[in-house]
């Protein structure tokens, strides 16, 4: 690994720091149709530095962990731990992230350079269920009764603040449900 200071994060240097937002907005699943939750979070991304794989591949890491809660009772529901990792070489962005749910994700996403009108960087990453490449992986139990098949998240970074859309397609209560969840956070440290 390499010192800090020296590694190419890419799109993904303007993450580094503690981020938080209260105009979250979960879409989930529910047996009578959808359930909506208001709520605030926060982020904290920190810089891991670089790995080689293979003695080829270089990438540049950030773990973060994030934590949401509800703004109706200030419950945990959900915690999220993972890393977004940048191969300048391939001009990849990748995103692998664990719930407590025994779900897995590597997502992967070409990074284009893609901009929103006031300069700031959007990423895009996605996974699919059958996918050899960006896959989702997650138990026995939550393939027989909470299958995801399709994870995708993108991100406007910039000028201190970031906004986030994450869409997750769940087989769940013999339908097939979009959850989704936003939100705006603002650079705090």
């Amino acid at each position: 690994m390499s010192e800090l200071t020296e590694v190419d994060y890419g799109p993904l240097q303007d993450l580094i720091g503690i981020w938080q937002g209260d105009k979250g907005l979960d879409i989930a699943p529910d047996p009578e149709g959808s359930e909506n939750s208001p709520y605030y979070e926060s982020i904290n991304y920190s810089a891991c530095g670089d790995v080689t794989n293979a003695e080829t591949q270089v990438l540049a890491a950030i773990y973060y962990r994030q934590i949401v809660k509800r703004k109706s009772d200030n419950s945990v529901f959900h915690d999220q731990t993972g890393y977004w990792m940048w191969d300048a070489a391939r001009q990849l962005v990748m995103h692998s992230l664990a719930i407590p749910r025994a779900v897995c994700v590597l997502a992967g996403g070409q990074y284009t350079g893609r901009k929103a009108p006031d300069g700031s960087v959007i990423i895009e990453v996605a996974a699919y269920a059958d996918n050899p490449d960006w896959a989702i992986i997650q138990s026995p139990f939550m393939q027989e009764n909470a299958r995801t098949t399709t994870f995708s998240h993108s991100i406007t970074l910039g000028n201190g603040k970031l906004s986030y859309a994450q869409t997750m397609m769940i087989d769940i209560y013999g339908k097939t449900f979009e959850h989704t969840d936003k939100n705006e956070l603002l650079l705090v440290a």
